[in-house]
C-alpha cells in the first residue's frame, strides 16, 4: 500500500466513524421507541435490520450530496452544517417510514433526540477530521497558468477562498504557447497546475504534460467543454464521432418533467401556503403596498413571461426606469424583504409560474431581457443558457450566488443543461435544500453596479 493509499485510508476510517455513529444512534432509538410498536406480529427481526440499513444507505447518501465527507475541501464549520442538513433529511425520511409502518403519527421526541446527539457529535468529529486531512493531505503549492487578466483574477479567488486546500506558488501567461507554461512548470516548485481561460490547442499540450509528468491539473472549463460534453457519441464508419446540437431531450424526460412540476408546484402551495398567507398579510402592513411584483423574464427559446415574487423592496424602488440588481446593503430593500430574501419566501409566488407552464422547478433562473442583452453584448454564449425552461432552482442558484458573475453562472447553467435527466433533477432539489439558510447567496452586487458584471 502507497504512502497516498495510507493517508486516504485514513480519511476513509473518520467518515466511518460518522456513519457508525450515526447508524448506532437510529438503531438504538429505533429499537427503544419503535420496533415495539408495529402493528405486524411478530415483526421479524431482518424488518429491523432493514430499516437500520435504509438508514444507513440514506445517511450515506446524504452525506455524499451535501459534502460531509468532503474532509479536504470544507471548513469545520461547513462539516458541521452538512452534517446537520444530512442527519435532517434522514431522519425526516426514517420518520416518514416509522409513520407508514406504525399506521399512526409516532412520537415525535425521539426523532429529535436522535438528531439532537448527531449533531453534538459532529462538533468534535468535525474538528478531529478537517485537521487530519490538512495534516495528512498538506494543501497544494498551485502554479496559476492564465490567457487573459479576467482568467488570473478568477484563479487567484479560487486560491484565497481554499487557502486550507491550495497555496499560491506562482503564476505564468500562457497565451497560444503551452510550450511556455511547460517551462513555468519545470522552473517552478509547484505541486498542481491550475489552468484558466487558456484555448483548447494549447491546453490539450499542457494536459498531455501534466499527465505525463503524474502533475495534478485543476482546469476552469471552458464553454465549448459544456457543449462537448452534452454530445451524443456515435460510430460512423468504424470511428468514434461526437454530435453536438442544441438541447433536445426525449419526449419520455420532457413530459416527465412537466408531470413532476405539476405534481410538486401543486404539494408546494398546499405546503406554503401559510407561509404565503402570513407573508402577504406582513408586507401589506408594513406599507400598504402591493403585496406581489411582476417582472418581464426571459425563459425557453427567448420567450417572455411574468415572473411573480413577495414584494421585498419599496414601491417606488427602479422609479427612474433603469433595471438593476439588489446591491449589499440595498437601502430599497423593506425590514419584511431582508427576511423573506434570506429565507427564499419572497420565491414562492414562482409555484404559479411552474403550474402555468413557464418555468420548471429545476432551469437556469430566467433573466430581465435588459440585463440578457446587456450580458451579451460583451458574451453572445450567454443566449446558450435559453435552450430549457427557465428554472427556480439550478446548479447556478445552488453552487452559485445572487452576484455571480454572467459567465461563471453561463458555465453552470451549461453543466445543467449538458447533464439534464431525473436523477439530476432530483439531486439538485435535494441539493438546495442546504442554500436555505445561507445567507451569502442572496447577497448583493456592489453598490453603484446595475448588474453582476465586473
Amino acid at each position: 500500500m502507497t504512502t497516498k493509499q495510507k493517508k486516504q485510508l485514513w480519511l476513509f476510517l473518520l467518515e466511518v466513524i460518522l456513519v457508525a455513529f450515526n447508524t448506532g444512534i437510529f438503531a438504538f432509538i429505533w429499537y427503544r421507541f419503535y420496533a415495539e410498536k408495529l402493528y405486524l406480529e411478530p415483526f421479524w427481526e431482518r424488518g429491523n435490520y432493514a430499516v437500520i440499513a435504509l438508514f444507513l444507505v440514506l445517511f450515506c447518501f446524504f452525506a455524499r450530496l451535501y459534502g460531509v465527507f468532503e474532509l479536504t475541501l470544507s471548513r469545520v464549520t461547513g462539516l458541521i452544517y452538512s452534517n446537520l442538513i444530512a442527519s435532517v433529511m434522514t431522519n425526516a425520511f426514517m420518520y416518514f417510514l416509522a409513520w407508514l409502518l406504525i399506521r399512526h403519527l409516532p412520537a415525535f421526541g425521539p426523532v429529535l433526540l436522535c438528531l439532537g446527539l448527531s449533531v453534538l457529535f459532529s462538533f468534535p468529529w468535525a474538528y478531529l477530521s478537517a485537521h487530519a486531512a490538512r495534516k495528512l493531505i498538506p494543501a497544494d503549492r498551485i502554479l496559476i497558468l492564465y490567457d487573459n487578466e479576467d482568467a488570473r483574477e478568477s484563479a487567484e479567488d479560487i486560491v484565497r477562498k481554499t487557502a486550507w486546500r491550495l497555496t499560491l506558488e506562482g503564476q505564468a501567461e500562457v497565451g497560444g504557447d503551452p510550450e511556455a507554461a511547460i517551462r513555468a512548470i519545470e522552473a517552478s516548485h509547484c505541486d498542481a497546475v491550475m489552468i484558466c481561460g487558456v484555448h483548447s490547442s494549447p491546453r490539450n499540450t499542457i494536459l498531455k504534460y501534466c499527465v505525463d509528468h503524474d502533475i495534478p491539473a485543476y482546469v476552469r472549463p471552458n464553454i465549448g467543454d459544456y457543449l462537448v460534453n452534452s454530445a451524443e457519441d456515435l460510430q460512423l464508419a468504424n470511428l468514434p464521432v461526437m454530435l453536438c446540437r442544441r438541447s433536445s431531450p426525449g419526449i419520455v424526460y420532457t413530459a416527465g418533467k412537466r408531470f413532476f412540476d405539476i405534481v410538486l408546484g401543486l404539494m408546494g402551495f398546499v405546503v406554503f401556503s401559510p407561509f404565503m398567507l402570513v407573508t402577504a398579510i406582513a408586507i401589506k402592513a408594513y406599507d400598504r403596498g402591493p403585496v406581489l411584483y411582476k417582472q418581464v423574464r426571459l425563459t425557453k427559446d427567448g420567450k417572455e413571461f411574468y415572473v411573480y415574487k413577495f414584494r421585498s423592496m419599496k414601491v417606488d424602488a427602479e422609479k427612474d426606469g433603469v433595471a438593476r440588481l439588489s446591491t449589499k446593503g440595498d437601502s430599497r430593500i423593506t425590514p419584511v424583504g431582508k427576511f423573506i430574501r434570506a429565507t427564499r419566501i419572497d420565491e414562492m409566488p414562482q409555484i404559479f409560474c411552474i403550474l402555468k407552464g413557464d418555468m420548471s422547478i429545476v432551469g437556469p433562473r430566467p433573466e430581465r431581457p435588459s440585463i440578457a442583452a446587456d450580458y451579451e453584448k460583451d458574451m453572445p454564449e450567454f443566449a446558450l443558457r435559453l435552450q430549457v425552461k427557465a428554472g427556480l432552482t439550478g446548479y447556478a442558484q445552488v453552487y452559485g450566488k445572487y452576484n455571480t458573475e454572467p459567465y461563471d453562472k453561463l458555465q453552470m447553467d451549461l453543466r445543467y443543461i449538458s447533464e439534464q435527466s431525473f436523477v439530476t433533477d432530483i439531486k439538485i432539489i435535494l441539493a438546495t435544500i442546504k442554500i436555505l439558510f445561507m445567507p451569502e447567496s442572496t447577497e448583493g452586487v456592489d453598490a453603484g453596479k446595475t448588474t453582476a458584471k465586473k
